[in-house]
């Protein structure tokens, strides 16, 4: 990935869902994102609470949820677990990414 990165970062991309960027530009959106959304799913997995960031949980959001459609349909995300509109912006992201965001932090220790 770093050779990707250190090589082909300027060239030119192009998708019908993202138009046209930058390799590195496609990779920061989808490549990092993916690794930094999953850190949720590993932290709950040991047993403890993580804090995404909010600003950047919201701003993940705002971006993801008109390709909702499209995501669903690449059979990378699981259905919407409904979380309150007014729930903080971590919360309703895991839930848009279909992980219910009240699931246990269970005590890695006790396993």
């Amino acid at each position: 990935m770093q050779a990707l990165l250190d090589e082909q970062s300027d060239r030119r991309f192009e998708s019908p869902m993202f138009g046209v960027t930058t390799v590195g530009a496609i990779l920061a959106q989808i490549y990092i994102n993916d690794i930094w959304m999953h850190s949720w799913d590993l932290a709950r997995a040991l047993g403890q609470d993580i804090d995404l960031g909010e600003q950047r949980c919201a701003d993940a959001l705002v971006g993801m949820e008109p390709m909702d459609d499209v995501l669903r349909q690449s059979g990378q995300f699981g259905p919407r677990i409904p979380v309150p509109e007014d729930a903080p912006a971590q919360d309703r992201l895991v839930g848009f990414i279909g992980r219910d965001p009240g699931w246990p932090a269970q005590d890695a220790a006790a396993r």
